[in-house]
């Protein structure tokens, strides 16, 4: 956790203001996207004690990510956008995502009322066709805490709304498997049929190898 506001307190003192941006749900086959930005008005030491468990979404717990979540909705300026499996469809999953991430900081740069920004972008993408700089941090949600931040908001985000799916649609067992295509949702698909919240091209190599079988 030091490390990661420490990577960002050195960012702040070559930039006027950092925002960090990230997503959850570029792999699976079912369900939104989700990119989510986080700003953090003022790093100090209540809001480092406040955060001592922040890391990479991947890395903590379920529990801990619910804690900081609302950690993180009270301490930092932040947004959260859904990118749709319709708009997934039209374009593809990058730019979907990349296309959330823009909408996010530009709505965190709006509610912060400044212009001299420095956006953090995990991954080695920049957002295509954005005014502010930018600065891709490859595996950034394990080295700056504004990117990690956001990837915990997004995580949660999205794990919520699979729940929700989850009870819509019980038999593909996205409570567990969060849309990814694990063995169990594939059969399931095999047996039930896509959904309008499938993502309809991410299957395209598992029926062309079920057609090769016969």
């Amino acid at each position: 956790m030091n490390k990661l506001f420490g990577f960002d307190k050195k960012l702040l003192k070559e930039n006027g203001i950092i925002i960090g941006t990230d997503e959850a749900g570029r792999g699976p086959g079912a369900g939104d996207v989700v990119a989510a930005t986080v700003y953090f008005p003022e790093i100090d030491k209540s809001l480092t004690k406040a955060l001592e468990k922040l890391n990479d979404s991947k890395k903590i717990t379920e529990k801990v990510r619910e804690e900081l979540f609302e950690v993180i909705l009270q301490t930092s300026v932040y947004d959260i956008v859904f990118g749709s499996v319709e708009e997934i469809e039209r374009t593809n999953i990058l730019k979907t995502s990349l296309n959330c991430m823009k909408k996010a900081c530009s709505n965190v740069i709006e509610k912060i009322g400044q212009k001299d920004v420095l956006v953090l972008v995990d991954g080695n993408r920049i957002i295509p066709q954005f005014e502010y700089p930018q600065r891709t941090i490859v595996k950034g949600d394990g080295k700056s805490a504004s990117i990690a931040a956001a990837s915990v908001l997004a995580k949660v985000t999205r794990d919520r709304y699979m729940l929700e799916l989850d009870r819509m649609f019980p038999e593909y067992l996205w409570a567990k498997n969060k849309g990814y295509l694990t063995e169990e949702h594939l059969e399931a698909v095999d047996k039930y049929g896509l959904t309008k919240y499938h993502r309809k091209k991410f299957f395209d190599k598992h029926f062309a190898k079920q057609l090769s079988l016969f």
